[in-house]
């Protein structure tokens, strides 16, 4: 079993590369298991094996554009509107995004929706 620590630790300190390592073979496993009989050459066999690693390589690194993520995303919270009773009140939007990291952009406030949905449906087909 020391060959599985050993496997272990090194899918510990290189995650992305023990995913493109084995996304890279189940897709070889796959392909030889499927085109075995098609009677493909061997330049041809070489192309599709490299194509394939190349592409599971690609897999990794775009799923992999999440895992940067140190700024957790701002929570996006409802506010009552000042029209009255809560059957009636509008909705606001507010965003706690701080004004120092450029990288988040406030989320926008809507403050004039109509209090009655009948006038938005009048507006939308043509009335007022």
């Amino acid at each position: 079993m020391p060959v599985i620590g050993a496997l272990w630790q090194f899918a510990e300190m290189r995650p992305r590369l023990a995913a493109w390592i084995v996304l890279s073979l189940g897709i070889v496993i796959l392909l030889i298991i499927e085109a075995r009989d098609v009677g493909l050459l061997i330049g041809q066999w070489i192309a599709l094996i490299v194509a394939s690693v190349l592409v599971a390589g690609i897999c990794i690194w775009i799923v992999s554009w999440e895992d940067g993520d140190d700024v957790p995303a701002a929570p996006v919270t409802a506010v009552a509107g000042s029209q009255g009773s809560a059957s009636s009140s509008n909705t606001m939007l507010s965003s706690s995004a701080s004004a120092s990291d450029p990288l988040i952009a406030p989320a926008p406030v809507v403050t004039d929706a109509p209090a009655d949905p009948a006038a938005t449906d009048q507006t939308l087909i043509g009335g007022r």
